[in-house]
């Protein structure tokens, strides 16, 4: 059955890309309802926006979501992978600003609270996208693919010219609770020599060495060092998922991404909705239900350093 939080939870930060102070509250929400984010600081007119693949923009460095009144919300994957990967199928984000706080980098604050709070079942079934053929996109920088399969799944691949990155790549099954124990506490990350040009650009004003991966050449900045050998492409998994969530269900299939980033995996799926053929939606019976990401998972699965 479908699943929201059980009572309100509160997160406060700074945004990563805006610098701006950030206060988010996430709501229960009635079956059916999916996931919206109200902008409460919108006094006038319009301030909800649909977590939808049609309403993203296509950004390189975040997910962006806006309505038709052009009221936005961006860096939204981590907390939708969060969503998504403790199965919350229904709830209202109420946001103070056009930014999600980063937090530590990762979903894992997200993920922790969710599940510390509870999930409470809802009266309606879920329903999932069931891929029924290969759809793919592609780039001159990489490219992505969906194709069918039992259960999600995902496998990603990247290379970097820092030898603190490197060449990584990653296959998961995203069922019981896999996400939880092995992606959500990867950081974003990105290279020292970007830094400069980012903020030049008025991007990542609010990037510290603490809540993200920084690598220059062969060595790691930030203090403590990685979470993972490959915490960079596990990074890169975290945020397909939470991209994927903007399909607006469980996704019953394989991803596999090279070189992959937001807006290829915005652009994966309209070709998955627009393709004649390639999907349909299925209602879950209880063993498809028990293979979704989320089903089963408890706060303990949660990593130490959330």
């Amino acid at each position: 059955m479908q699943t929201t939080l059980k009572a309100p939870v509160t997160f406060e930060g700074h945004g990563l890309h805006s610098g701006r102070p950030a206060r988010v509250t996430v709501r229960p929400a009635v079956a059916e309802h999916g996931i919206w984010f109200k902008r409460v600081d919108v006094m006038v007119g319009d301030n909800l926006i649909p977590a939808l693949w049609d309403a993203a923009e296509r950004t390189p460095l975040c997910t962006r979501i806006v309505n038709a009144a052009g009221v936005s919300v961006s860096t939204i994957e981590h907390l939708m992978a969060a969503l998504a990967g403790t199965g919350i199928h229904n709830a209202m984000i109420e946001i103070d600003g056009p930014e999600v706080p980063i937090l530590d980098g990762s979903a894992a604050p997200f993920v922790k609270t969710f599940l510390a709070r509870g999930l409470r079942t809802l009266n309606a079934p879920v329903r999932a996208i069931e891929v029924l053929k290969p759809v793919m996109v592609e780039t001159g920088a990489g490219w992505a693919m969906l194709e069918p399969g039992r259960v999600p799944s995902m496998a990603f691949s990247i290379d970097f010219e820092d030898a603190a990155i490197g060449t990584q790549s990653k296959r998961i099954t995203l069922a019981n609770g896999s996400f939880v124990r092995e992606l959500c506490d990867s950081r974003t990350f990105c290279r020292q020599r970007d830094v400069e040009a980012m903020q030049a650009q008025g991007l990542a004003l609010g990037g510290t060495y603490e809540n993200a991966v920084v690598v220059d050449g062969d060595k790691v900045l930030s203090p403590g060092g990685l979470r993972h050998a490959d915490e960079a492409v596990r990074h890169k998994m975290l945020d397909a998922l939470g991209d994927l969530a903007l399909a607006g269900a469980p996704i019953l299939g394989h991803y596999t991404g090279v070189r992959a980033g937001h807006s290829m995996t915005n652009l994966l799926l309209e070709a998955l909705f627009t393709t004649e053929g390639a999907f349909r939606m299925v209602v879950c019976d209880s063993l498809t239900r028990a293979e979704l990401p989320g089903a089963g998972v408890v706060l303990d699965e949660v990593p130490a350093v959330a």
